[in-house]
């Protein structure tokens, strides 16, 4: 059973035993109509977590942008820690584990949608650029003109979101208001990129590939698996790979099964036994040898030193705000995500 992502109005689902499992909060939503998107404010969510209905470090199984409006916040993905402040806008992809920052003093929107709930592609021009969530940065840097053209449309979307109207003409409505809000952000994103890379039959192989990942990184550990399920060879999704993101398809493939790795080392108690055993291997010799080979360190020296560096940001946090509830519900936590 996961947590299930749940609005202040609505009860949230419990999930697995703590310390076992990383908690991953599914989507759930709130109204009668069944949307697949939502908007909730930052105070919303904190609230939720200091009930214990949400886990500060938890993996989420939905898209998600939060918007910060007012004030400063840490907030990690994925092990990397990223400093907010007025104008930041954070993307979350599904399977991403991440930690939120409890602490008061920050606002925002939190904007959590399906992955379904994009515009289809065959419902566009075929000259319309596509935007996916996947495709914006972790952190974008808005200006304040920005900005407020932001707010304003997540605050549209929340409000249209409660318009009494039939389901088939709603649905529709927000779908084109988020294509539209992805597209703004693209244009923002552009500020920053020299160039736009196109979609070469290379990339959307590699995009294949990552989400082929998300689904079958504990049964295959080599590359040929995930080419002969791609329809290609090894050496063709290597060089995807490779134009991708530099790495060949074997390193690819083995930084996703060490992300997970990382996260249930960093977030859960279980030991390294049952870890090796959930990410597929035939041992627990094996998986420790190719985590050192991989990382540089020993799954116990790793969990050691995450440990460690997260006492000390909690210190920081502690020293930075004071000691009020929410610091005191962050240091019960395992450490940023």
């Amino acid at each position: 059973m996961t947590r299930t992502h749940a609005p202040a109005a609505t009860r949230a689902v419990p999930g697995g035993r703590p310390g076992t499992a990383l908690p991953s909060v599914g989507y759930r939503p709130p109204s009668a109509h069944a949307l697949d998107v939502e908007v909730f404010g930052v105070d919303d969510l904190r609230r939720r977590i200091e009930r214990g209905q949400v886990a500060p470090a938890h993996r989420i199984e939905f898209h998600q942008l939060v918007l910060v409006t007012h004030g400063r916040c840490v907030h990690a993905i994925d092990f990397e820690p990223i400093d907010c402040a007025a104008g930041s806008l954070i993307s979350v992809r599904p399977s991403q584990a991440q930690r939120f920052d409890p602490r008061r003093g920050w606002s925002g929107r939190v904007l959590v949608f399906r992955p379904e709930f994009l515009l289809p592609a065959r419902a566009r021009a075929d000259r319309e650029p596509t935007v996916r969530p996947v495709e914006l940065p972790a952190h974008l840097r808005l200006d304040a003109d920005e900005l407020a053209t932001t707010a304003a449309r997540i605050e549209q979307l929340r409000a249209d979101s409660s318009l009494a109207a039939p389901p088939a003409l709603l649905a529709p409505l927000l779908r084109h208001q988020l294509h539209a809000l992805l597209l703004r952000l693209a244009i923002a994103r552009g500020r920053h990129a020299t160039e736009t890379s196109p979609a070469t039959p290379g990339r959307l192989r590699f995009e294949r590939l990552r989400a082929l990942l998300e689904t079958r990184f504990a049964d295959w550990h080599g590359v040929a698996p995930y080419a002969d399920a791609l329809g290609c060879s090894e050496k063709t999704l290597t060089r995807a790979c490779l134009e991708a993101t530099g790495l060949a398809a074997k390193a690819v493939v083995a930084a996703r099964v060490n992300l997970e790795a990382k996260r249930l080392l960093a977030h859960t108690a279980l030991p390294v036994g049952s870890i090796a055993d959930r990410l597929g291997f035939e041992d627990t010799a094996h998986f420790v040898k190719f985590f050192r080979r991989e990382v540089g360190e020993t799954p116990g020296a790793f969990r050691a030193r995450f440990v460690e560096a997260s006492g000390a940001v909690r210190a920081r946090f502690v020293e930075a705000s004071g000691a009020d509830e929410g610091d005191a519900r962050w240091r019960t936590g395992h450490g940023p995500a």
